[in-house]
């Protein structure tokens, strides 16, 4: 058993489909995954919950809500009451989490303090559902090279001075390929931990060069992220769940088999990844 490990289904999102991910995760020891929702759409909601139950598996959490700037009050709206429905998926499902990926500016708009006023707004709306629900919400900050279309949160501290706003029921998901330039990080990730506000940690690589923003990260190992630092710091600060690899690889790792991607995760995990 790789009881430490947790696969994130992007990682052969387009090879697998839901309960097929979920044989190859268990034929390989592993019984920790966080899907997607269209994936968990594309089986079934009820059919995904039967997978995961039937065969004891564990969400380290799942993907993704947010994206709550909007032009208009009620495409802002609508996506409150997206998020809604995506704690409702993650409560049936007993994910750990929700992960936020929580959006850019908001369309024709180039005020960012206005998308994160309104990225705070939205989960504020969303946060007592998910309480009600014991979903907790990870805000997951994002390199700053998605700024403008994907998050408008780009380090640690940012989304940890959101938490301390919002109150209890949020935190962060810390995905080493997001955060890993941050000069301030270590100073980031000892104060999550003293807020208790660490509630996943997202592993893969930086590739040099890296040939596409979103669909070229790399297998842990292949690129210039000191895996074993940043695991270090995040238990000293008190977090020891399980490592989600998360790996978009248009290129590479999603053109091979399956089996031969989940076996190098583990095999590169075991290598470059634990302490």
């Amino acid at each position: 058993m790789v009881d430490d490990l947790s696969i994130n289904l992007a990682t052969i999102r387009e090879q697998c489909g839901f309960a097929e991910a979920v044989d190859l995760c268990l034929k390989h020891g592993i019984t920790s995954i966080a899907p997607w929702r269209d994936q968990v759409a594309k089986v079934g909601l009820d059919e995904a919950v039967r997978i995961v139950r039937q065969n004891r598996i564990k969400l380290t959490g799942l993907c993704r809500g947010g994206f709550f700037p909007a032009a208009t009050a009620a495409d802002r709206q609508s996506a409150i009451d997206d998020n809604k429905r995506a704690v409702d998926e993650a409560a049936a499902l007993g994910a750990d989490c929700l992960v936020l990926v929580v959006g850019g500016l908001a369309g024709g708009s180039k005020n960012i303090d206005e998308a994160r006023n309104m990225v705070a707004d939205g989960i504020a709306a969303t946060l007592p559902h998910a309480r009600a629900s014991g979903v907790p919400l990870a805000i997951e900050p994002l390199h700053p090279m998605y700024a403008a279309d994907r998050s408008c949160v780009n380090t640690l501290g940012q989304a940890l001075d959101m938490c301390e706003t919002l109150g209890e029921g949020v935190g962060v998901a810390i995905d080493v390929y997001h955060v890993w330039w941050d000069p301030d990080l270590a100073r980031q990730i000892t104060r999550a931990g003293q807020l208790k506000r660490i509630l996943a940690h997202h592993i893969c690589d930086w590739l040099v060069p890296t040939r596409d923003m979103l669909t070229d990260r790399g297998m842990m190992g292949d690129g210039v992220i000191d895996l074993k630092g940043i695991r270090r710091m995040v238990e000293v600060s008190g977090f020891y769940g399980a490592q989600e690899v998360e790996i978009f690889s248009a290129e590479n790792w999603w053109k091979r088999p399956a089996d031969e991607v989940i076996r190098t995760c583990v095999e590169r995990f075991h290598d470059c990844c634990r302490i």
